[in-house]
């Protein structure tokens, strides 16, 4: 069933309180206020020389008969639909992440030259699936990644609790969606994952900027099959529930792996 997020009006604030929304403090004015921000708002953001601008999305702009990518890549326009959840959250990525969400629009553009504007190659159906669920993971312990590995969220999640609290384990939330899908209270989340190991003194900005290489040059995201599930709602801080131990044995959002998946393996900062 598809989601549908809850009118501007009855968001229940606590949802702001909680990871991932109380991650994106600097846009709070346009999250809990009490109108929607205009395109001229979420324009204002943007730094100086970036290329990239908002503009609504109208029936006169769609008229150009550019695929949604190629406005963007010709044009600098970003069409955006207003008050709308979905969106917004879109805009806020790209504010965020605009190394990322150029890697991904240089991609889909490859595409599109090879496979046309009506067909969906892999990987754009990869590429997609991160823009709209997408997170990074930096790992700074091997142990952690093999419980990954054998989806032993039981081990990843509460026996090794304090390695997301500790920073072992760090999460860069991408997917715009996953965004619009956490203003429903208590809601399982599950993010589609690229992961980075790296040293004890990475930081994220490296794990970033090592991931928009790798999709910028056509080394990720050429199947949806490279991403790795994580039950984000796992993470200390993430959901309410997950502080009892019995939320790690239960959560409908702990699944098991399947038989004959393996994942590839991850990105590696020298």
């Amino acid at each position: 069933m598809r989601y549908v997020a809850p009118a501007r009006e009855v968001v229940d604030p606590v949802v702001f309180t909680h990871a991932p929304l109380k991650q994106w403090g600097e846009f709070a004015d346009w999250l809990q206020g009490a109108r929607w921000p205009s395109i001229d708002e979420l324009n204002a953001r943007w730094s100086l020389h970036a290329p990239e601008r908002f503009v609504a999305q109208t029936r006169e702009l769609l008229e150009d008969g550019l695929h949604y990518e190629e406005r963007i890549a010709t044009r600098g326009l970003i069409a955006t639909r207003e008050a709308n959840w979905h969106d917004l959250f879109n805009a806020m990525i790209w504010l965020r992440y605009p190394q990322l969400k150029r890697a991904l629009n240089r991609q889909q553009m490859a595409e599109i030259a090879q496979v046309g504007r009506r067909e969906r190659s892999r990987p754009q159906c990869a590429q997609t699936h991160f823009d709209e669920a997408g997170v990074i993971v930096t790992v700074k312990d091997p142990g952690l990644l093999e419980l990954w590995d054998r989806h032993d969220w039981y081990a990843l999640f509460w026996r090794r609790r304090s390695a997301w609290v500790e920073g072992l384990v760090a999460v860069e939330l991408f997917g715009h969606a996953l965004l619009e899908h956490a203003l429903t209270p208590g809601k399982l989340l599950v993010g589609k994952a690229l992961v980075v190991m790296a040293g004890q003194e990475a930081d994220s900005s490296e794990a970033l900027a090592c991931c928009a290489r790798a999709i910028a040059e056509a080394r990720w995201l050429r199947d949806p099959l490279e991403l790795r599930p994580l039950p984000l709602s796992g993470i200390p801080g993430w959901h309410p529930g997950n502080a009892e131990e019995a939320f790690h044995r239960h959560a409908a959002c702990y699944q098991p792996l399947r038989e004959g998946r393996h994942y590839p393996a991850p990105l590696r900062l020298a």
